[in-house]
């Protein structure tokens, strides 16, 4: 399964008012495995930036004064979300915003691209986080907490590193295990080990066999660093330590 998780920041708060998309952060995910391809572009929105906006994001007017327009990138930014599941924190926030955005490429005499539904499939993470934590809070910084993950650099909004955040958060949300963002030498031996991996389901059990899976070095390490941060909190004690005693 293909997922794209993603962030925009924007000029104001409602399209309806004219306010337009100035930046667009994305990351793939397949089969909850971050891949490690990437989607990342500023937006020259040919109109002021509210400074209610600006204080949010830190991006200026002056910062996008020579990026390109809507029209110049939008064939770009569809091919990559096409087809996938697109993951956003208050969806209809920004599917709003990419939607006034194909509309005003189309009325321009542009290309006929979106709306966003006709492509993709749209989770929305806010409401499933209201849903699993009712009357608790539920921005991207309160489920970083909630949910142990780092979220330190996040000093102001950014669409690419929401997005990378906001990974991290709905794998830990969907109860999986967070897979590392691939190296250019994890990429290198991306294909010999999606084939491993394929082999390795192909085995055949006995009746009430039951399959063990080893993980990897690195899956390993990881296990390894999340029980001494438990320890580290618990004075020095793991319930996984007595389990293996």
């Amino acid at each position: 399964m293909r997922q794209i998780v993603m962030d925009t920041e924007t000029t104001g708060i409602d399209p309806k008012e004219g306010h337009r998309i100035i930046e667009i952060g994305a990351v793939e995910v397949v089969n909850r495995r971050l891949t490690g391809r990437t989607y990342h572009q500023y937006i020259n929105p040919q109109r002021a930036i509210d400074p209610e906006a600006m204080s949010v994001h830190g991006i200026t007017d002056e910062r996008v004064a020579n990026e390109p327009v809507f029209g110049e990138i939008a064939q770009a930014f569809w091919d990559f979300i096409e087809g996938a599941e697109l993951v956003i924190h208050n969806a209809p926030f920004d599917v709003g915003f990419m939607n006034a955005e194909f509309t005003h490429l189309k009325n321009d005499g542009g290309p006929v691209i979106g709306p966003v539904e006709a492509g993709c499939q749209v989770l929305d993470t806010l409401k499933m986080a209201r849903a699993m934590h009712p009357g608790q809070r539920n921005s991207l910084d309160a489920l970083c907490k909630r949910y142990d993950i780092d979220n330190s650099s996040r000093t102001l909004h950014g669409a690419l590193l929401d997005s990378e955040i906001l990974a991290e958060v709905y794998l830990a949300m969907t109860g999986g295990q967070t897979a590392l963002m691939l190296s250019s030498q994890d990429n290198d031996s991306s294909s010999s080990a999606a084939s491993h991996a394929s082999s390795r389901q192909r085995v055949s059990l006995a009746p009430g066999q039951l399959r063990v899976i080893r993980p990897s070095e690195t899956e390993w390490e990881a296990h390894q660093k999340k029980l001494d941060m438990i320890r580290g909190k618990s004075g020095g004690e793991c319930a996984w330590d007595k389990l293996n005693g």
